[in-house]
């Protein structure tokens, strides 16, 4: 393996600054970008498509689920590996559905994410031993627990980009410039959520997104 072109996407600069030390420090590895958040990595990635993608799942502005679904969708041979601090089969679950390759916890040691890293680009799907078994087992034989219909199920993945959006402190017309869609379509897309969601205010909005995990709550 030779050369592998990386870009890492991660919000806190200093955990960023960390990982690109690390990984410089490969002979066979060269970190070609480096992003704040979901938007500009995929900015990124449509200019100069790296070998891999390291992927904080809790990115401002565009969320790493759908940072995921449009990477894949642009360029397919891209391996993806999420780094994060979620466990839950929720997350884990949403990620391979939306193409990631590998999924690995922050708290990991350098020796596992250096591990991880060489599977993804290997072509192998790779995830913390620290996850239940049972979840990954799931994913690969395709046997999901059928679970409960509730009223988040029914909200679209462009709905939870613009609630998240939305729970950011984006206006209508700054989150139609970020998605490329309109105001107006912002706007059905806004109504629809608190519909669905029986949600009345943008306060409530806001609340529920950072319930869901779609906004980090402000310390």
């Amino acid at each position: 393996m030779e050369g592998k072109k990386i870009v890492i996407v991660e919000d806190h600069q200093l955990f960023r600054e960390g990982l690109k030390a690390m990984l410089d420090s490969r002979k066979d590895l060269e970190v070609v970008g480096e992003a704040e958040d979901g938007l500009e990595a995929i900015n990124i990635v449509r200019e100069n498509p790296p070998d891999l993608l390291l992927l904080d799942l809790s990115m401002p502005r565009l969320g790493g689920i759908s940072v995921i679904k449009e990477v894949k969708r642009m360029h397919p041979q891209t391996a993806v590996l999420a780094l994060t601090i979620h466990e839950s089969d929720q997350y884990v679950l949403e990620a391979f559905n939306a193409g990631v390759n590998g999924y690995c916890i922050k708290d990991a040691s350098r020796e596992e994410l250096l591990v991880a890293i060489n599977s993804v680009l290997k072509g192998r799907t790779y995830i913390s031993p620290g996850i239940a078994d049972n979840v990954m087992e799931g994913y690969i034989e395709g046997r999901r627990r059928m679970k409960t219909s509730s009223a988040w199920d029914t909200i679209t993945q462009r709905e939870r980009e613009v609630l998240k959006l939305l729970g950011e402190g984006y206006m209508n017309r700054e989150i139609a410039d970020m998605l490329h869609i309109s105001a107006k379509t912002v706007e059905k897309h806004r109504a629809n959520i608190m519909n669905k969601l029986n949600l009345h205010s943008a306060a409530a909005l806001t609340s529920f997104a950072i319930e869901q995990g779609l906004v980090q709550k402000s310390t």
